[in-house]
């Protein structure tokens, strides 16, 4: 007796043979669908879409209802619809990644406002989430190369007032950065400032020296997460870099105590040191700029301070004052 095909429907005899489907009606092959998943793989590790939420919209791109199979016809569409998805997600990826490099190279130095400056001049924008692809790779590169001009930091002045609470929070949020980064205890940074500071423990920190935390916390931020620290590269992670006399004593102190160089890969101990060594410096200057101001503000009056003193002591006697009025008055007629 003769057995049906294995995975075919028997059919009663003199049936005949079905008639054949158009090629175009055929489902899709196992190469055709192996193509299709392949590239739909590499689609969802680029995004964060499910496979289901891909097949859905290369149908509904098609033209097709979810619910209706693809077909050998629909095959050129589908992967030419897939590649067209893989080419815009490989390129916003492209995106992102050169957007996170901007953005770790902009904490470093003035190299915010000098990327600013230069997108402003050659594109026209004030925001890299202005440009194009193309733009923020030829920014990234000329940053990376150091061919952008980098201005030299404004500072604030120093003033006495305590710290405001926008800067002490965005002191917190070093803080506790460099906690995560290094692993030392938020407890352990606070105390190291306020001793590098000179300020008693309960006391809040002058607004003067604001600055220099951020630069010092900042600066230690970057150069936890370098395998091999050196001068040049703690010079290059600075919001506010050294100037030549600072550069000097930097090097001179590592020459001295580590027989360092600039190119030197300095441990953590040693760059903390040098990180001290500059925050010193810098209030020190700070704390002689502020003396100096401070004792160059005199009153309008200043001048006229032995006058007017001695108008205090006459009007304590009217009698004499009067007679001092007089006095003046005739000398004035008789010179004039």
């Amino acid at each position: 007796m003769t057995q049906p095909i294995s995975g075919m429907p028997a059919r009663p005899p003199g049936a005949g043979t079905p008639p054949l489907s158009p090629a175009g009606e055929q489902p899709l092959s196992t190469q055709q669908r192996t193509v299709l998943e392949r590239l739909i793989t590499r689609l969802i590790a680029m995004t964060s879409q499910q496979n289901a939420e891909v097949w859905a919209g290369v149908k509904h791109d098609l033209g097709l209802k979810n619910d209706t199979p693809l077909q050998a016809r629909h095959f050129p569409a589908a992967e030419q619809n897939l590649n067209q998805r893989i080419g815009t997600a490989e390129q916003k990826l492209s995106t992102r990644q050169t957007l996170s490099q901007l953005t770790e190279l902009l904490g470093q130095g003035n190299n915010r406002q000098a990327v600013s400056d230069y997108i402003r001049q050659q594109f026209g924008q004030t925001a890299l989430s202005q440009l194009t692809p193309q733009q923020l790779k030829s920014v990234l590169q000329l940053l990376q190369q150091g061919q952008l001009s980098i201005p030299q930091p404004q500072q604030r002045p120093a003033t006495d007032r305590p710290l405001l609470p926008a800067e002490h929070n965005t002191l917190n949020q070093l803080v506790t950065k460099v906690s995560a980064a290094t692993g030392d205890s938020t407890k352990l940074i606070w105390q190291s400032l306020l001793e590098l500071s000179g300020v008693k423990t309960g006391d809040t920190l002058p607004a003067r020296h604001f600055n220099a935390l951020v630069t010092l916390l900042q600066a230690r931020l970057t150069l936890s997460s370098q395998a091999a620290p050196t001068l040049n590269t703690l010079q290059a992670a600075l919001k506010h870099p050294m100037e030549s006399q600072e550069w000097q004593s930097v090097r001179d102190y590592a020459q001295q105590n580590w027989n360092g160089t600039p190119q030197t890969v300095l441990t953590p101990v040693q760059v903390q040191e040098l990180l001290n060594l500059l925050f010193l410096k810098r209030i020190e200057r700070e704390r002689v700029a502020h003396t100096l101001e401070a004792r160059d503000l005199q009153p309008i009056y200043a001048p006229f301070a032995p006058v007017i003193s001695s108008l205090k002591s006459l009007s304590a006697r009217p009698g004499l004052a009067f007679v001092v009025v007089i006095v003046v008055f005739v000398l004035l007629w008789l010179v004039l």
